[in-house]
């Protein structure tokens, strides 16, 4: 499934470029299943700010700061959900949260994202392969945060409903986990 994510209003880019990304949930691998992400943006790499591939990628916090993609899961008729996440460098993070922005903590990983990183001269992506229960059933949200080489930073999501950005926000969270 195909999703377009938008500018915030505070952050659009001008030049203009577009932000992308897709989700397809895999077969069940008996109490896993797989999550595939894919995030493009319509511009050179050249005009962003995008760390370079790390050697051996770790979980790392502050990946919001500068260029990174996001996932947010949550199930049904919960409060609680999962973020997740990825940058460019192969760095990613995963936290557990029990409502909006409240009781934040490191989620329990089974085995890390498999990130990968596409360039195209004219568009750019990240791949993000996560595994998830295969039971999982509920609503996510998708978005980025872009900085381009003069430090300005657009924030990208499939819905903004506030006036400053935020992806942790209830009405954020607005595909369907199928």
């Amino acid at each position: 499934m195909r999703f377009e994510l938008v500018p915030h209003p505070t952050t659009v880019p001008n030049p203009p470029f577009t932000v992308w990304a897709s989700a397809e949930r895999s077969a069940a691998f008996g109490e896993t299943a797989t999550l595939n992400l894919w995030f493009g943006v319509s511009a050179p790499i050249g005009r962003f700010v995008v760390p370079p591939t790390a050697a051996a990628p770790v979980r790392r916090d502050n990946l919001w700061q500068s260029t990174c993609f996001e996932c947010f899961l949550k199930g049904d008729g919960e409060e609680a959900y999962q973020e997740w996440n990825f940058s460019p460098s192969g760095d990613w993070a995963a936290y557990d949260f029990e409502a909006e922005r409240e009781g934040m903590e490191l989620a329990e990983v089974a085995s890390p994202p498999y990130l990968r990183i596409e360039d195209n001269l004219t568009w750019w992506g990240l791949g993000a392969t996560l595994s998830i229960p295969a039971e999982a059933q509920g609503s996510f949200a998708l978005s980025a945060v872009i900085e381009e080489r003069g430090g300005q930073r657009h924030f990208f999501a499939l819905h903004h409903p506030s006036a400053q950005p935020d992806f942790h926000h209830p009405d954020c969270f607005t595909a369907r986990l199928a």
